[in-house]
């Protein structure tokens, strides 16, 4: 899960309001990490789950669906336990226990920050436990549990980006939903001399907008004979950066950054009609524009705006890793499996589930927001169409230069290519200070 933008908290009071036909009832657990149980006795394995899940009143709680497994597999008990930290907080604290031979067996980790404790040891591989599951989840989210040809654990929920756009104003308009980067300019400067507003540019959320975007089909690292190569410089980012850089020279795009309380304003009093966001901004975006937009908006996937075809690319989402040191592996990736393929349950918490096992249910508040849309499904072909990107350890160091550099360039002080080229220069001193391995140009 995205929890560093301070929307996601808003989305937790959405999502529980929004839940309730589909969650259970239970308390709140315990925020305490626990030692790892995972020992084997007479037959029985117990594992031990670190999770980072809401787990609020009105969902399903997280203790209540490992207590229906631990009912159902009475040779493999599981404890759950929340970390109530950030994910830095957690990294740190999976870092002390690995050393101190205490850690879970099993612990969220979010995608970006997967590379991460993978370089730092704290991950186990399970490549062969985890590829038995793999067909259970959409290809992308798979793609982002592993690194230089690894599996470290499954997938749980997921980012995609996808267009939110309010279609009775486009029709007002006469607009429709554009196909080419060409289209979406001139339908925005049409749009803009009306008010009105069908792209946002948020140079607070850049580091991972850009970076899904444009290496949705053109990913910016990998790993070749065990050296990180670094190449920011794809099609698919020259084509994000003329994207944006002509609006912004067009005055077509509403510039407010998403943490100021004015951008969910422009939402409610129908300035901004459209934006490029994360899935999981479905419910924060409902809780913006209330009841005078319902009906009236709808999800769509992303135009071959930047080169991509009809590929999206992850912004935010989670999976769980195998940490290292666990003793039952296979019996973990079993566990874990179920518990990441509980469509209801995890929906319940607010996520976009990565599962392909079951189709997740649109919320009736949602359908009847989105003009009776499936939304839910719209979020699954947005899954599928995911691409191979991944991120490298130190990623927030390249998402923060990214975001400082589009800041500029949203003020006229600089270009949209000199986020790309921050990302380029920020990515390669990063590895640096890892004292990774960085394969010569």
């Amino acid at each position: 899960m995205r929890t560093s933008n301070k929307r996601i908290m808003a989305a937790m009071a959405a999502v529980a309001a929004l839940s309730m036909a589909l969650a259970g009832c239970g308390s709140s657990g315990g925020s305490d990490a626990n030692k790892s149980g995972d020992t084997k006795s007479g037959g029985k394995v117990e594992l031990t789950y670190l999770h980072r899940l809401p787990d609020k009143q009105g969902m399903t709680m997280v203790k209540d669906t490992v207590a229906r497994w631990n009912k159902d597999h009475p040779n493999i008990q599981v404890k759950a336990t929340k970390f109530n930290g950030s994910p830095g907080d957690l990294i740190k604290k999976l870092e002390t226990d690995v050393k101190a031979g205490n850690a879970p067996d099993l612990a969220q980790v979010g995608y970006a920050e997967l590379p991460e404790v993978y370089t730092k040891g704290i991950v186990e591989d399970v490549t062969a436990e985890a590829g038995k599951y793999s067909k259970d989840f959409a290809e992308g989210p798979n793609k982002l549990m592993s690194v230089d040809g690894k599996v470290f654990g499954l997938p749980q929920d997921t980012g995609p980006m996808v267009y939110y756009y309010n279609k009775t104003e486009f029709d007002k308009l006469g607009i429709k939903v554009p196909t080419t980067a060409e289209e979406f300019i001139e339908s925005a400067k049409k749009a803009a001399a009306q008010g009105k507003y069908i792209m946002t540019y948020q140079p607070d959320g850049a580091g991972m907008a850009f970076s899904a975007l444009s290496g949705a089909s053109s990913p910016w690292y990998e790993i070749k004979d065990g050296k990180w190569v670094v190449n920011v410089d794809t099609p698919g980012s020259k084509a994000t950066a003329d994207f944006y850089q002509q609006l912004l020279d067009a005055k077509a795009m509403n510039l407010t950054p998403s943490t100021d309380p004015s951008f969910a304003g422009a939402f409610h009093d129908g300035s901004i009609i459209g934006t490029i966001d994360a899935a999981w901004n479905a419910p924060i975006m409902m809780d913006w524009i209330g009841d005078a937009g319902k009906g009236q908006w709808r999800v769509t996937q992303i135009g071959d705006w930047f080169k991509n075809g009809e590929k999206t690319g992850p912004n935010g989402g989670s999976g769980v890793a195998a940490i290292k040191g666990t003793k039952h592996k296979a019996e973990a990736m079993e566990f874990l499996d179920w518990f990441n393929t509980q469509v209801p349950d995890l929906t319940s918490q607010g996520l976009i589930v990565a599962a392909s096992t079951e189709k997740a249910k649109t919320p009736q508040s949602w359908t009847e927001f989105f003009g009776g849309q499936d939304v839910m499904a719209e979020f699954a072909k947005a899954n599928a169409n995911m691409g191979s990107f991944n991120y490298m350890p130190g990623f927030s160091a390249v998402s923060s230069a990214v975001g400082e550099a589009a800041d500029k360039a949203g003020k006229g002080q600089a270009k949209v290519s000199d986020a790309f080229d921050a990302a380029q220069k920020t990515s390669l001193a990063t590895l640096k200070d890892y004292g990774l391995p960085i394969a010569k140009d």
